[in-house]
C-alpha cells in the first residue's frame, strides 16, 4: 500500500461516513461500503427529467451547476457510501483537441481521428484547466456534500482513450486501434505518452479541486493480448497511479485476469473486478489490495430476493475488510431503481 498518503489528512478525518477510504487504506471497517459504476445517471427519474430540457449529454458534463446536482441525485436517492463525480473519460481527448459527439442510443462518436504523426501534431498535452469545468463541478459537490461522504473523481485509463481516439467510437473489436499497436508502435507510444501527461494533469487537479479517491477505468483492458498489454497499457497505467500520492487510487481493468499479478505490483489501493472475476483467485493474487466489485449487472433484473442472496453471498466470499461492494460494471440504464436500492439497502444492512 502506498506509504506516502497523508493519513493525517485533515479533509480524510472530517468526512463522516469515511468507510470507503478507510476500505481503501486496509483499516478496520464495521461493514463494507458501498456504491455503484454509472450509479450518476441512466436509472435515476430526476437524471431523465433533466437531461430532457437540454441540448445534449455534453451541455450536461461541461455545466458544472448541472453535474453538481446530478452527481448528488444517486447520494439522496440511494444513500450510497460514496459519491462519484458526473463526467465521462472523453473529456480528456477533447481537451486535447479531439472532439467528440455523444450520439443518442448509439454513443460516443469522433468526427475525426487520429492516425499518423502528423495528426499527432495537431494535439496538445492537456493541462488541468482543459478540464477546468469537471473541477468547477468537484467544488460544487464537496460543498453540497459538506463532508458526509466521499467523492471520487476519474479518468480513463491511456489503452482506453486510445481505443477511442483511433477507432473513433465504440468497437466490438477495437480492429483499427489494436492493429495500430502492431502496425505503428512510434505513433502508438507517442499518442499513448500525451494522453498520459494530460490524464496525469486532469486528475492532480481533480485532487486539488477536492476529491478523496481516483479510479482509473481501462474499459477496454481485455481487448488487448497479454503483452501489448505489458507493452502499451501498464508503463502508462503505472505512471498515472505513481503521480498520485494524495489520494487512494482504484484501478478497473475490465476483462484484464491475464494482468492481476501485474497489477499488484501497482502503486494503488484497490483493484476493481467485472463479473468475470474469480473472486478467491483476486483475493490469492492480490493479497495487499483492498477489491471492489463485482456483482453481475444483471443480476439486478432478478426479483429482490435473489438480489439479496446474491449480494450477501458476494461479501461473504470477498470478506468484510479491505472490500468496496459493487457491481462488475456500470449499472444498465434499464435496471429497475427498486432492485438498485435492494442491493444497497442489503450491504449496508450487513
Amino acid at each position: 500500500m502506498n506509504t506516502t498518503i497523508q493519513e493525517e489528512n485533515k479533509s480524510v478525518q472530517l468526512i463522516e461516513n469515511n468507510r470507503l477510504l478507510k476500505a481503501a487504506k486496509g483499516e478496520k471497517v464495521d461493514r463494507p461500503p458501498v456504491w455503484l459504476m454509472r450509479q450518476a445517471g441512466r436509472i435515476l427519474p430526476q437524471y431523465k427529467a433533466l437531461r430532457a430540457k437540454l441540448s445534449g449529454f455534453k451541455e450536461l458534463v461541461e455545466t458544472p451547476e448541472l453535474a453538481c446536482e446530478v452527481t448528488l441525485q444517486p447520494v439522496d436517492e440511494l444513500g450510497v457510501d460514496a459519491a462519484i463525480i458526473f463526467s465521462d473519460i472523453l473529456v480528456i481527448p477533447e481537451a486535447m483537441g479531439l472532439t467528440y459527439e455523444m450520439i443518442e442510443k448509439k454513443g460516443p462518436s469522433f468526427p475525426k481521428t487520429v492516425q499518423t504523426l502528423d495528426d499527432l501534431k495537431q494535439l496538445r498535452v492537456a493541462d488541468g484547466d482543459g478540464v477546468a469545468y469537471t473541477c468547477k463541478a468537484i467544488q460544487l459537490v464537496k460543498a453540497e456534500l459538506n463532508n458526509k461522504i466521499p467523492l471520487i473523481g476519474f479518468a480513463g485509463a491511456p489503452w482506453t482513450i486510445f481505443a477511442y481516439m483511433v477507432e473513433g467510437g465504440g468497437s466490438k473489436t477495437f480492429s483499427k486501434a489494436r492493429g495500430k499497436l502492431y502496425s505503428d508502435p512510434e505513433f502508438s507510444h507517442q499518442l499513448m505518452e500525451m494522453i498520459t501527461e494530460s490524464t496525469i494533469a486532469y486528475l492532480k487537479a481533480q485532487i486539488a479541486s477536492g476529491a478523496d479517491l481516483i479510479q482509473v477505468f481501462d474499459s477496454w483492458a481485455g481487448m488487448l493480448t497479454p503483452k501489448q498489454y505489458e507493452i502499451f497499457a501498464l508503463p502508462y497505467l503505472k505512471r498515472i497511479c505513481d503521480a498520485l500520492p494524495e489520494v487512494p487510487v482504484t484501478v478497473f481493468a475490465k476483462g484484464a485476469y491475464f494482468t492481476l499479478n501485474n497489477l499488484a505490483d501497482m502503486n494503488c489501493q484497490t483493484i476493481g473486478l467485472d463479473w468475470n472475476m474469480n473472486i478467491e483467485h483476486c483475493r490469492e493474487i492480490l493479497p495487499n489490495k483492498c477489491l471492489q466489485g463485482n456483482l453481475d449487472p444483471c443480476q439486478l433484473y432478478a426479483p429482490f430476493s435473489e438480489i439479496e442472496s446474491a449480494a450477501k453471498e458476494m461479501v461473504k466470499r470477498f470478506g468484510t475488510q479491505k472490500y468496496i461492494a459493487n457491481l462488475g460494471h456500470g449499472v444498465y440504464p434499464d435496471t429497475p431503481l427498486d432492485a438498485v436500492r435492494c442491493f444497497v439497502d442489503t450491504v449496508q444492512g450487513l
